[in-house]
C-alpha cells in the first residue's frame, strides 16, 4: 500500500537539500525505506546495527553541515539510536530521526517489537513529533508537509541538533508489485526563516566600552571548526591579546595562539598563576578537553565572562558567565578587529601566557626525545606523518588527551580535528569516522584506543567502499586512562574492574572486513610502517600499535613530574 504523504517526506527532504539517509533493515519502516531508496536525488546507505548507523549518520552530518536522515523499524531498534542522538544534541549536529512505530492501539498489548516510542529520546532531541498513523485523510498531506518543514528548520536553527519524528504504520505497509509509486509535484514549502544575528549599535557601544575597561583579555575557543572568515579575524587579533584553544578547537594554526592548555595552567606557582588570571574571558564554540584549564578558570575567575552564541542555551562551563552575546563568532570578532586598532593589553598578562606556552612546547618536545617507546611517542610520530588535508577523528579516553598534550605543528592548517566530545563516550568513534569517510574526498584518520575500537567494530559491517579511512589503533590491552587517574589508580580492583584488560588484536577484524593491516610495537617499526601506511589504497587500513600499559602509565607519571618541576 502506498502512503502518498509518507512518500513525500523524501521529496520534502530533497527540496530542502537533505540528500543523505542512513537506514537499518526492518519491515515496519518499509514505507519510509522505499520512499527514500526510490527517490532519485537521495543517496541511501543500509547499516544493519542501529547504534553504528546513528553514529555513521552523525559523522556524515558533521562533514556536510546539513541534516542526515536516520530511519529504523520499531521497538528496541529505536533505543539503539540513543547514544548517537545524545552526542549529536550536545555537539550540535543536525539529524532528522524518523522511527517507524506500531499504531497506538497495539502499544502495551504485548505486540512484537513494540515499546513506548513517543518522546523516547526525552531532552536529548530539540523536539519530538508523532504522526497519528492515518495517512489517507485529506489533511494528512498538509500535516506531513508542515511537520517536516518545521522539523528541518529546527534541526538547522542554531544550535543545530537532532529532531525526532515518530511515525506509526498499520498493516499493510508494502505496496503491491504493480502499484504506481510517485512523489507529489505540487508541494508548497514555506521559506526558511532568515536569521539576523547582527548586534545593534547600542549593544556594540556597550560591549566596546566594557571591552576598553579591561587589560587582561582571554579569548578561548571551544570545540568546533573554523570558517575562513573567522580564521581571518582571529589571526588579526591573536598578536594583540591572548587567543587560546585546545586540540578540538581547531585553533592550532594561529602563530601566536595558545594551545597547550592542559600543561601550564596546572602550575603550582601562585605568582605565575595570578599573572594568567583574566579580567575578561570571551568564549565561543563547544567544550574543551583540558581539565586543568577548566579547574584553573573555575578557581581564578574572570571579572566578566562573555560567551558568543547566537541562540539557545549557553553552558556556564567555567562558572563565571555574566553575559551571552547573541551573535555569531564571525560577526563579533569582526567588530573586535576594529576595537583592537587601539590595543589595551596588560603586557605581564600576555607574556605569562606566551611564556607558559613556550615552556610547554619545549618541555613536551624534549620529554618525547628522551621517553621510551609508548603511546606518547607513537602519537607524536603519527601526527608528524598525517597526509595533507586529513580529517582527524580522536577517540575519547586517552587518544584525544595524548594529542592534546603532544600538540599539532602550527603549519598544519590543512588538518581538521574532530572528536565525539558532546558526551565524550567511546561508543561511536569508529562509526563517526566511517560516516565521514563515506561523504568526504579527503583522508579520514581515526586515532583510537583498543577499548573504543573493539567496542564499535560493527561500524565496518556494511557493503560500502571507504578506501580513504585510515585507523590508527593504540592497543595497550586495557582502558589505560584509569591507571593515570588518581581515584581508580589507587584501588585494588583497578586491573579487573576499571582498566578491563583484554587480549584482543585487530588482525582478524582487518581480515574479516577486508582491510589492509599493519602491526608495530617499536619506534623503528612505526617509522618504517608510516612510510607506506598513509599512501593511497583501494581498501581502508588499520595500523595497530601495541604498547605496554604499565610502561605507558610510568611515562605519563614522569611527564607529570616534569611539568610540576618546570612550573614551580
Amino acid at each position: 500500500m502506498v502512503f502518498q504523504p509518507i512518500n513525500d517526506i523524501a521529496e520534502i527532504c530533497a527540496r530542502r537539500g537533505i540528500i543523505h539517509a542512513v537506514l537499518s533493515p526492518g519491515s515496519r519502516c518499509a514505507p519510509l525505506t522505499l520512499a527514500f531508496v526510490r527517490h532519485p536525488e537521495i543517496t541511501t546507505k543500509i547499516i544493519p546495527d542501529e547504534r553504528s548507523a546513528a553514529f555513521i549518520a552523525l559523522g556524515m552530518a558533521l562533514k556536510l553541515n546539513t541534516p542526515v536522515v536516520l530511519i529504523c523499524t520499531s521497538g528496541t531498534a529505536v533505543l539503539n539510536y540513543g547514544p548517537a542522538i545524545a552526542e549529536a544534541f550536545f555537539q550540535h549536529i543536525p539529524l532528522l530521526v524518523l522511527t517507524a512505530d506500531r499504531p497506538a492501539e497495539l502499544i502495551g498489548q504485548q505486540d512484537g517489537q513494540t515499546i513506548y516510542q513517543e518522546e523516547v529520546y526525552g531532552r536529548h532531541v530539540k523536539k519530538s513529533y508523532c504522526f497519528d498513523g492515518d495517512y489517507t485523510h485529506p489533511e494528512a498531506a498538509s500535516n506531513v508537509t508542515k511537520t517536516l518543514s518545521e522539523a528541518i528548520a529546527l534541526a538547522l536553527e542554531f544550535p543545530s541538533g537532532p529532531v525526532h519524528i515518530n511515525i506509526p504504520f498499520r498493516e499493510p505497509f508494502f505496496p503491491d508489485r504493480d502499484e504506481p509509486y510517485t512523489y507529489s509535484e505540487n508541494i508548497v514549502l514555506a521559506g526558511l526563516p532568515d536569521k539576523d544575528y547582527a548586534l545593534t549599535p547600542d549593544e556594540l557601544t556597550t560591549l566596546e566600552m566594557q571591552w576598553r575597561s579591561f587589560k587582561k583579555i582571554l579569548v578561548l575557543g571551544g570545540q568546533g571548526t573554523i570558517s575562513d572568515e573567522l580564521e581571518k579575524y582571529l589571526s588579526s587579533i591573536a598578536g594583540k591579546m591572548v587567543v587560546a584553544g585546545d586540540i578540538i578547537s581547531n585553533l592550532h594554526f594561529l602563530e601566536e595562539g595558545i594551545n597547550r592548555l592542559d600543561i601550564f595552567p596546572a602550575s603550582l606557582d601562585n605568582e605565575f598563576i595570578q599573572k594568567l588570571q583574566p579580567e575578561l574571558l570571551i568564549t565561543f564554540g563547544n567544550s574543551t578537553v583540558s581539565n586543568n584549564l577548566k579547574l584553573f578558570l573555575r578557581k581564578h575567575k574572570p571579572v566578566t565572562h562573555w560567551h558568543i552564541q547566537p541562540h539557545g542555551h549557553a553552558a556556564d562551563t567555567y562558572q563565571s558567565l555574566t553575559h551571552v552575546v547573541r551573535t555569531t563568532p564571525e560577526l563579533f570578532f569582526k567588530h573586535v578587529t576594529e576595537w583592537t586598532k587601539i590595543p589595551v593589553v596588560d603586557a605581564a598578562f600576555k607574556n605569562a601566557w606566551e611564556s607558559g606556552e613556550s615552556k610547554a612546547i619545549s618541555l613536551v618536545d624534549q620529554f618525547l626525545k628522551e621517553a621510551p617507546f609508548g603511546e606518547f611517542v607513537a602519537v607524536q610520530q603519527v601526527m608528524e606523518c598525517l597526509p595533507a588535508y586529513a580529517e582527524v577523528h580522536l577517540a575519547n579516553s586517552m587518544p584525544v588527551r595524548l594529542v592534546n598534550l603532544t600538540g599539532i605543528s602550527k603549519d598544519r592548517r590543512d588538518l581538521t580535528i574532530y572528536s565525539n566530545r558532546g558526551t565524550s563516550g567511546i561508543d561511536g568513534s569508529n562509526s563517526a569516522a566511517t560516516g565521514m569517510a563515506m561523504v568526504s574526498k579527503h583522508p579520514v584518520v581515526l586515532i583510537t584506543g583498543d577499548m573504543a575500537f573493539f567496542y564499535d567494530r560493527n561500524a565496518f559491517w556494511h557493503n560500502y567502499s571507504v578506501p580513504n579511512l585510515y585507523i590508527v589503533l593504540l592497543n595497550n590491552h586495557a582502558g589505560g586512562i584509569f591507571g593515570v587517574i588518581d581515584g581508580p589508580a589507587a584501588q585494588p580492583e583497578l586491573n579487573e574492574y576499571f582498566e578491563t584488560h583484554q587480549k584482543l588484536n585487530a588482525r582478524n577484524t582487518a581480515k574479516e572486513y577486508e582491510m589492509d593491516y599493519f602491526y608495530v610495537n617499536s619506534s623503528e617499526e612505526l617509522r618504517e610502517a608510516l612510510q607506506s601506511f598513509f599512501q593511497s589504497s583501494d581498501k581502508p587500513r588499520i595500523l595497530e600499535i601495541e604498547t605496554d600499559n604499565e610502561s605507558n602509565k610510568s611515562i605519563f607519571r614522569q611527564l607529570k613530574r616534569r611539568i610540576a618541576g618546570t612550573y614551580t
